[in-house]
């Protein structure tokens, strides 16, 4: 038998996961191998690193709880202003995130990871999925969060990628193609209880990406129930943090945690119908 984790993209709210990886660890429900879409890659990633135990995933919290917006997306006019007249093709650089990665990842190709780990990102030409499981590990990972029009696409092998959200943000069937059995899904959710709409040009990308990215992924979940075991960890709900808020990650961390371990104590999470818990809705 071989369990996967797939961990979907999600922005600032992939501190949910945390909570859910340490229910998880709880548990003793660990994996075989690890796949990551954009802020999931990252998770991911520092887990294939280290071994996934109680101690590393509350590592992982102590990074999410220092983070902060400018960290990840350091504003500098003269990129702005040269993305809008289309000299650069985002409106950030990836220093902030690239400097986060080599701070805290100890692997420098994913062939070495100590979980085998799969990355996922988008073809920006033909938007087709790439699924990296060999090279350089910060360049997949940047790739894979590569949110358009934000982030800098990436380029691998003389093509330009992109966050993996926009092809697949939950791969399953990346997980199934590698012989996984049973397959734990790790969504981080939308703010399904925000009460107006983002404003400025990153909350709106965001939020858009994280709405449509979850439709995809309970359509995808609908598609492979029978094909395998999965068992779809549902976010805290409601959710009303902004796109581009990472103050509130110890909140998210303690409320996938609680919501994580309520759902797995219930016939090990196991679910006729596992889409229907994550459906969209709004408050």
């Amino acid at each position: 038998m071989t369990t996967a984790f797939v961990l979907s993209g999600g922005a600032n709210l992939g501190a949910i996961q945390v909570g859910m990886l340490r229910a998880l660890a709880e548990r003793s429900i660990e994996p075989d191998l690890l796949v990551g879409t954009s802020v999931g890659a990252l998770n991911a990633a520092f887990l294939a690193g280290r071994g996934f135990r109680p101690d590393v995933v509350d590592e992982l919290g102590d990074i999410w709880r220092g983070l902060h917006t400018w960290q990840l997306f350091p504003p500098n006019p003269k990129h702005i202003v040269g993305a809008l007249i289309g000299h650069e093709n985002a409106i950030f650089g990836d220093h902030g995130l690239r400097a986060l990665n080599e701070k805290h990842l100890n692997f420098d190709r994913i062939e070495d990871a100590r979980i085998p780990l799969t990355v996922v990102a988008t073809d920006l030409l033909t938007g087709n999925e790439v699924d990296i499981d060999s090279g350089p590990t910060i360049e997949a990972i940047l790739a894979s969060a590569a949110i358009p029009g934000l982030l800098p696409p990436v380029d691998r092998e003389g093509r330009l990628l992109i966050d993996g959200g926009v092809a697949d943000n939950a791969a399953i069937s990346s997980a199934m193609t590698r012989k996984a059995d049973t397959i734990y899904v790790l969504p981080c959710g939308y703010p399904c209880a925000a009460n107006k709409p983002p404003t400025g040009v990153a909350s709106t990308l965001i939020h858009t990406m994280t709405l449509l990215v979850h439709k995809r992924l309970v359509r995808d979940i609908r598609e492979y129930t029978g094909q395998a075991n999965l068992v779809v960890v549902p976010p805290p709900c409601p959710l009303d943090v902004g796109a581009m808020d990472f103050s509130r990650a110890d909140e998210l961390i303690r409320r996938g945690y609680s919501t994580a371990s309520a759902f797995l104590d219930i016939d090990a999470g196991r679910r006729n119908e596992p889409a229907n818990h994550i459906d969209m809705h709004i408050h």
